[in-house]
């Protein structure tokens, strides 16, 4: 009875009725449309990230992540390698053979990352070919190498030119050649851009005397939200005792921290934004109280409880929250769908300088269902929380002064 009789009240006024709905839609839209943000933002930065070159992923033996030497390569069987790539959730398996070396050309000499891989394995995950500005790219087991534009100018080397490698092999093997530069890359990381050397991987094995040796092997893993299963399958396919399997978090830690920091400074701005939303649902709230004092004096004069009275109007308020809070989720849908579509697009110096870093200038909204839920759960229970301002007003409401007002 008495929650029929509130929904016939919220629609008495349509107008007020429709106010506090409409503030509290605005509310969850909002919060969801700076959530979704905020995450697609750090969602598209990561992508990029463990795509340029880390990967979702990576197996190394065990202990290579703490001491990257060389000496810690390891072989995986090809039928361990294939029951990897048969994973449902792994998109494809790069093989990698790394370590520093020293790079020279006539009197100058640089350090250098030096990398084997698989041309083709490399490409679908790093897009390797594409970054190659001058020359071409590499093919399988031929004598040759790419170089980063950076270093390459650094040597004062070019396409064609000799280049000079000299490291230290697989357990103390000298590591000594000269090689055909076949193409530059060109990296946005100006890091990156003055330190990558790139061979074939069968080139790089028979330099570093480490004939069928891997130092990782990096995942690609086309849904994120597959990372887990997808380590765990792995888990299940190699001896956990001898092989690491690590997830981007454990590769790239400062990034992780990064993101927590960004996170925590953002609790301020949702804290401002939720204030607001506060006192724009509050404001609406006292607006409604005020206007019906006369009519709760006149229900408590003629012998209305005052308990029945205060739920009925917090019966309204809920209901009117929850009203605003499920059309809130239906506005933010579409407005939500349309930025994850057409990301926003920065240019200038904040593009430029985002591009140096690896990272598009773009700004994709995430579309979860969880961002919508989460906004309108929050925007409701502070709905709810506001809905006691009227019920303690009714309360101490005094009737006769209340109809004299």
């Amino acid at each position: 009875m008495l929650t029929k009789l509130a929904w016939r009240n919220i629609w008495r006024n349509k107008r007020r009725t429709w106010i506090t709905i409409a503030s509290i839609l605005f509310a969850v839209l909002f919060g969801s449309f700076m959530e979704s943000l905020q995450e697609g933002a750090w969602g598209n930065m990561i992508s990029n990230v463990v795509n340029y070159y880390m990967g979702y992923g990576q197996i190394h033996q065990k202990g290579y992540w703490e001491e990257q030497v060389i000496d810690k390569a390891f072989a995986l069987p090809a039928d361990k390698m294939d029951a990897i790539e048969s994973i449902d959730e792994i998109g494809g398996v790069i093989p990698r053979l790394e370590s520093f070396g020293l790079v020279s050309a006539t009197n100058i000499t640089r350090g250098a990352l030096v990398v084997g891989v698989d041309p083709v394995a490399e490409q679908s995950m790093t897009q390797l070919a594409d970054r190659v500005s001058e020359g071409e790219y590499l093919v399988d087991d031929e004598q040759a190498v790419l170089v980063a534009e950076g270093l390459a100018n650094i040597l004062k080397l070019g396409v064609q030119d000799t280049l000079v490698i000299i490291s230290q092999g697989y357990h103390g093997v000298n590591a000594a050649g000269k090689y055909l530069i076949k193409g530059l890359v060109n990296f946005g990381s100006p890091e990156l851009n003055k330190q990558m050397v790139y061979l074939p991987l069968k080139t790089a094995q028979d330099f570093y005397g480490a004939d069928g040796l891997l130092t990782s092997i990096a995942l690609k893993i086309d849904d994120q939200d597959d990372i887990d299963s997808g380590l765990a399958a792995i888990g299940e396919v190699l001896d956990t005792s001898a092989y690491e399997i690590m997830k981007w978090d454990a590769l790239l830690p400062d990034l992780v921290q990064a993101r927590s920091l960004d996170s925590a400074g953002n609790y301020i701005v949702y804290f401002i934004l939720y204030s607001i939303i506060a006192f724009g649902i509050f404001g609406t709230i006292l607006m409604m109280t005020k206007e019906r004092e006369y009519e709760f004096g006149v229900l408590i004069g003629i012998g209305m409880r005052r308990f029945a009275l205060s739920s009925v109007v917090w019966m309204e308020i809920i209901m009117l929250g929850m009203l605003g809070a499920l059309l809130g989720i239906v506005a933010s849908t579409p407005v939500i769908w349309y930025f994850n579509q057409n990301p926003l697009r920065f240019s200038g110096d904040y593009a430029s300088t985002l591009e140096k870093f690896g990272f598009e200038p773009i700004f994709p909204a995430a579309f979860d269902l969880s961002i919508f839920v989460a906004q309108a759960a929050i925007v409701f229970a502070i709905t709810v929380i506001l809905a006691i301002y009227p019920w303690l007003k009714i309360r101490r409401l005094e009737p006769v002064k209340a109809m004299r007002d």
